[in-house]
């Protein structure tokens, strides 16, 4: 019993360090990763429960050690949220600073939403939006069921660029849809059988669709605001920040890579997701040629700020595993240069994927972020 509670409590220990440090180049750890920084108001059981079995089935030094042990991970869960906690306290002066609005939503993070989730139920219908490579192109629309002319949000799905659709991470979609906004969750035609630039063009597709169809499908076509997560961060601040349509009000890019050719320079055949290979199958090779070149540039919305810029909301974990967050910050310097409205939501425990508990300490402080963002730049009318 000893040597298994021992076991179990450097287990535990170990893996409650990812809230600390950055995850190994490994996708399985990149997932413990996630689940221990998110989850781990819930997995903290798991700890207390081995130092109560250490404190009664066992003493002298093994005990000691054990409670050593089950102190490090308790810790370790338990910090995303006291860390956010403590960030939530001055998180709506800077979002005022940022975006000029003053608060107008719920707290930006609360104890009892960890354990209590609000679900929303909002329909959802897909709609063809065009064809392409003899392929039907998709959407998943979300009507407001309380707004006649509703801003509408349009989610571009994350996946590496050859992985992903329109379902991935719905809850959000349901959230926004329940406080007055329409969303459409955009599939696009996926790498290595389309490489960039399909996926721009997808998404210039689906935008001239939506306003097409504003009048049955209850939007405002003047207020559109492109969100995207990872890969999908990627293609929405390059088609937000590229396409200068007044249109687009807002871009909100979690975790993404801004600057193409600086990924290439910083990537390896040997991280986590074989970055190097992904690349290749997105671009279609190495930027190693000037035709090649011109496309990694063209997919960075670095290269692109300026003043017609749209307002933008970045929001990236410290020890992000998957893509470096200095791809944020470098963008949130551009656009400071530029007198861009924007804010940067960066989160020191958080990585690649920590608004996949939109309850957990990192989805609460995106939510509040987003909604500021969205108040600030496409409010819902009342």
């Amino acid at each position: 019993m000893k040597w298994l509670l021992l076991i179990l409590g450097t287990v535990s220990a170990l893996a409650a360090l990812l809230n600390f440090v950055r995850a190994p180049d490994s996708t399985f750890l990149w997932k413990v990763a996630v689940a221990v920084t998110e989850y781990g108001h819930l997995l903290v059981i798991l700890p207390l429960g081995l130092a109560a079995l250490a404190w009664i089935s066992t003493e002298g030094p093994g005990r000691a050690a054990l409670l050593v042990l089950c102190g490090v991970a308790a810790a370790g869960l338990l910090r995303p949220a006291l860390t956010a906690w403590r960030m939530a306290a001055d998180l709506p002066r800077q979002l005022t600073v940022a975006m000029g609005t003053s608060a107008g939503t719920p707290a930006p993070f609360a104890f009892d939403r960890l354990y209590v989730h609000a679900l929303p139920a909002v329909p959802r219908k897909t709609e063809t939006y065009a064809r392409a490579d003899g392929r039907d192109l998709t959407l998943d629309f979300y009507r407001s069921a309380r707004i006649a002319l509703a801003p509408c949000i349009v989610v571009v799905h994350g996946g590496g660029w050859d992985s992903g659709d329109s379902t991935q991470l719905s809850e959000w979609n349901s959230r926004w849809a329940a406080r007055g906004y329409a969303v459409a969750a955009v599939n696009y035609r996926l790498a290595p059988r389309s490489i960039w630039p399909a996926q721009r063009d997808d998404l210039q597709a689906a935008l001239a669709w939506l306003k097409q169809n504003a009048g049955r499908l209850g939007i405002d076509p003047h207020r559109l605001v492109l969100l995207g997560r990872s890969a999908g961060g990627q293609i929405a601040a390059a088609v937000g920040y590229g396409a200068r349509d007044p249109d687009i009000v807002g871009i909100v890019s979690f975790y993404a890579p801004q600057d193409m050719p600086f990924a290439w320079s910083v990537s390896r055949e040997d991280d986590a997701l074989n970055s190097v290979a992904l690349m290749r199958r997105y671009f279609g090779g190495a930027p190693d040629t000037p035709e090649r070149r011109a496309l990694y540039d063209s997919a960075s919305a670095q290269f692109m700020v300026d003043g017609r810029t749209p307002p933008t909301l970045l929001l990236h974990g410290r020890p992000d595993t998957l893509v470096w967050y200095r791809h944020s910050r470098r963008l949130a310097a551009r656009l400071q240069e530029a007198g861009v409205r924007h804010y940067l939501l960066e989160l020191p425990w958080a990585t690649h994927g920590f608004d996949y508990n939109p309850d957990g300490p990192g989805g609460q402080l995106a939510d509040y972020a987003i909604a500021r963002f969205l108040a600030a730049v496409a409010p819902v009318p009342h």
